[in-house]
């Protein structure tokens, strides 16, 4: 099995954004300050070897990083603490962090076959275990870049008081819209020896019939079905007696859900933790229904991040990413489409093995 003691730092530096940051001090709101405690979010995208080389590379991703962060002053800055109590983003262009390392014995199918995440991929990340209170003095921000063997992962480290999962993904998409250059190369079938020969007068149209479109939008996985199918499924390998009360929790979007409106694209957290609540024998798919408020004795499951964020069309130019890992349990839209569900769930070892002995649960899932 690959190990990542060979992972070996080739550089190390800090990118500045190429305009001067001129946003006021950002207190953090209600919604920010429970995620002080927190770890760093870590997302980051696996692709195939670029077709050039990848130093070029690298300096295409600082340049599009210093041009995405002049529109994200907050993640230039540090958090700090005032007199009073109150906790703020200085948004004073305090620089993140950009590492460029390799581990060229490691493959693309390494980190793709095992049925359980490689123990390594935790490394392709900054500020592993890292809480966001952190910020006070650590950066904000910082994107690592991992050469392998066959393929490249881009991780990015952020952190939770400054910013949710929409923020997060707002921020990643349009870093890699910055960084992404056009493909010039000549390297293709439509290469031919033909010659296309055009009339003195130039070419002239025409239209044979009347032209017709028509879209088809096929039919996709209601979110609340596949919620609670894992927590039905993990329920059942958690092996609990049938009146211990379970609490399955969602981070929720509450953007849309506020009055007034908060803009889609306010920038920082806006989600709350609902909680839900059943007895281990309950079926809620027969007698759905609210629950009182129980206990919290660790008969819980916690979902976090959305099949909603647009994660797997990331192209930074040489195609999208292969998968999409992380440190935390998520839930994705499924890349291979098809009605499909990208599943990445951390368990204790017991409950992982009760849900992987569930033939019927087995019997819908594949390895990715």
């Amino acid at each position: 099995m690959a190990s990542s003691q060979s992972l070996t730092l080739i550089s190390k530096c800090t990118i500045l954004p190429d305009q001067k940051s001129i946003l006021s001090d950002l207190k953090l709101l209600v919604s920010d300050l429970p995620m002080l405690s927190y770890h760093y979010i870590q997302k980051g995208g696996l692709f195939t070897r670029p077709p050039v080389p990848i130093d070029s590379r690298i300096f295409l991703l600082q340049c599009g990083l210093s041009q995405t962060l002049s529109l994200f002053p907050p993640l230039v800055g540090r958090l700090k603490t005032d007199p009073s109590g109150y906790v703020y983003i200085t948004c004073n262009d305090a620089e993140v962090d950009f590492i460029h390392a390799s581990a060229i014995h490691i493959h693309v199918r390494d980190i793709l076959s095992p049925t359980d995440v490689p123990n390594y991929v935790k490394e392709f990340f900054a500020f592993d275990r890292t809480p966001s209170y952190d910020g006070h003095f650590k950066p904000i921000l910082a994107m690592q870049v991992i050469e392998l063997a066959d393929g490249v992962f881009i991780g990015c480290a952020l952190n939770h008081a400054v910013t949710d999962g929409m923020s997060f993904w707002n921020f990643f998409n349009i870093f890699v819209e910055i960084s992404r250059v056009p493909d010039f190369r000549r390297e293709s079938v439509l290469i031919l020896p033909a010659v296309l020969r055009v009339p003195e007068d130039g070419p002239k149209s025409q239209i044979d019939g009347e032209a017709k479109q028509q879209s088809f939008e096929g039919r996709r996985w209601e979110d609340n079905a596949v919620e609670m199918a894992i927590k039905h499924l993990v329920t059942c390998a958690r092996k609990l007696p049938s009146s211990k009360t379970t609490t399955f929790r969602m981070a929720v979007n509450c953007r849309h859900r506020l009055e007034p409106k908060l803009d889609s694209y306010y920038f920082g957290n806006a989600i709350q933790s609902i909680p839900t609540y059943a007895s281990a024998d309950n079926d809620w798919e027969w007698d759905p229904q609210c629950f009182p408020l129980g206990n919290f004795d660790g008969a819980m499951i916690t979902m976090g991040s959305s099949p909603r964020f647009p994660m797997n069309n990331n192209d930074f130019g040489w195609g999208r990413p292969v998968a999409i890992r992380s440190g935390q349990a998520n839930q994705f839209d499924g890349r291979e489409g098809g009605g499909t569900v990208d599943l990445e769930v951390v368990l204790e070892p017991e409950t992982m093995e009760g849900l992987e002995l569930d033939s019927k649960f087995m019997y819908y899932v594949s390895g990715y």
